[in-house]
């Protein structure tokens, strides 16, 4: 058991380290591909020159969408160089080199030939830029009183409150949505004589591979951040339990001197069972009186009780020490999550945008639809039973008493709160983007 413990630990900790000497060639690969699509832009679009906002070629939302790209290739272009630097430090402190992929083998004086030529191109790209380049807080002006910043959200001037997030490109700056202009015409009329200006321009079909491209990373981003912030936590948790916290808790952890069960409610469980396996001996051995042909054997209960009792003790104290894993293994899993989320900040706005172009992209039934089923779910009638058994569920899990007060005043607060947080969000942002939802809201409410 300890020879496979210490295999597993070694097999970890080489992954580890394979992966830290990987580290720099990793990020600055990345950074190179960020500098080879705005160089890509450049040259598709911009004649080779660099992407201005003043340029005559392109209309007023494609500019905002190139800058947008720019702005987003920048950004993470400098994040890797900087992943880059700091992660060659601590590989040149243990005196190794950067690791290549199987299939090629390159040597040392063509390996720092390759690093010094990708970062020449990534340093000329970003000192092209580098006294026009933003943060990606920065607003741009889309229209009148009306600002998005280059994750693509829309704020107002007057009150400061983020409208819209869309995807910064000119499909979704037509189909009639919440940036036009307010104009004598209907907006879905200008949406769709726009919509046949754009397709009878012979710059459309770059246009639409772009447009799709961006949508593409996008989508590929978000689905790795989700499953990120899923798998990291769950295996931090499951790996830490089993490998660390465990063998530490199995280690220290003496029932005969901190006791065998962890409170009052572990110890009126065990009882129960016990006078269950009581009871069912007690009438063994009536009816093994009253009937000796079908009980022709007899045991000495006491023997069985004592067995019985410490199979008891056994059970209960490893539900004890179990309750301790999890709340150590919990409390790394959390760590891992909130480590997730501060390395990949960038990721998350673009999730954000995603998720918002996902949510209000959807049909005025399927809105509605997704507003009842998760208002019923958590703050509906029949909720409070579902909230009692996440509770406990959650109490018996870290090994806690179940508190009936407790779990009753938060039934009667927290769905109320959350109930008063979905009806302020429906009155104040989902009403003014999509009205026609919360009328078919409304409908099927009633």
């Amino acid at each position: 058991m300890r020879s496979s413990f210490l295999t597993s630990v070694s097999r970890y900790l080489r992954g580890a380290n394979q992966w830290l000497l990987q580290t720099p060639e990793r990020a600055l690969d990345q950074a190179y591909e960020a500098a080879l699509m705005i160089k890509a832009i450049e040259d598709q679009h911009f004649d080779g020159g660099k992407i201005s906002k003043k340029s005559t070629k392109h209309s007023e939302n494609v500019l905002i969408y190139f800058q947008s790209e720019l702005n987003k290739y920048l950004k993470f272009a400098e994040v890797r160089l900087t992943e880059f630097r700091a992660s060659r430090i601590i590989v040149d402190s243990t005196n190794s080199t950067l690791y290549h992929r199987r299939s090629s083998y390159i040597s040392t004086h063509e390996q720092a030939a390759t690093v010094l030529e990708k970062l020449a191109f990534i340093d000329e790209i970003l000192d092209r830029y580098k006294s026009s380049s933003v943060r990606s807080t920065a607003l741009v002006p889309l229209n009148q009183g009306t600002n998005v910043n280059l994750s693509g959200t829309v704020i107002d001037q007057n009150t400061g409150d983020r409208v819209y997030n869309q995807a910064l490109n000119p499909d979704n700056a037509d189909d009639g949505s919440i940036l036009d202009k307010t104009g004598v015409l209907p907006r879905s009329i200008l949406g769709t004589l726009n919509r046949i200006k754009r397709d009878l321009d012979p710059n459309s079909e770059e246009q639409v591979v772009q447009t799709f491209r961006f949508s593409k990373a996008k989508t590929l981003i978000s689905i790795r951040l989700v499953l990120l912030l899923i798998i990291v936590p769950l295996l931090t948790q499951q790996i830490s339990k089993a490998f660390i916290v465990g063998p530490l808790v199995d280690q220290f952890w003496q029932p005969e001197q901190v006791g065998i069960f962890l409170n009052s409610e572990l110890e009126e469980s065990a009882l129960r069972e016990f006078n269950v396996f009581r009871e069912r001996l007690e009438f063994d051995r009536f009816l093994s009186v009253a009937q000796p042909e079908r009980f022709p054997e007899t045991t000495d209960a006491e023997t069985l009780l004592q067995d019985k009792a410490e199979e008891l003790a056994e059970i209960y104290s490893k539900l004890s020490a179990r309750a301790i894993k999890n709340v150590f293994a919990d409390l790394l899993s959390a760590g891992a999550f909130a480590i997730v989320l501060l390395t990949n900040r960038r990721g998350l706005e673009t999730l954000r945008s995603f998720i918002d172009e996902t949510v209000y992209g959807l049909s005025d039934s399927a809105k509605a639809f997704i507003i009842i089923l998760f208002t019923d779910m958590f703050v509906g009638f029949h909720s409070p039973h579902g909230w009692e058994v996440l509770l406990e569920g959650l109490a018996k899990h870290f090994g806690l008493p179940t508190n009936r007060d407790f779990n009753f005043l938060f039934i009667a607060t927290f769905p109320v709160i959350l109930d008063t947080v979905f009806k302020y969000w429906i009155f104040r942002y989902l009403n003014r983007i999509s009205p026609s939802a919360v009328a078919t809201y409304k409908n099927m409410n009633e």
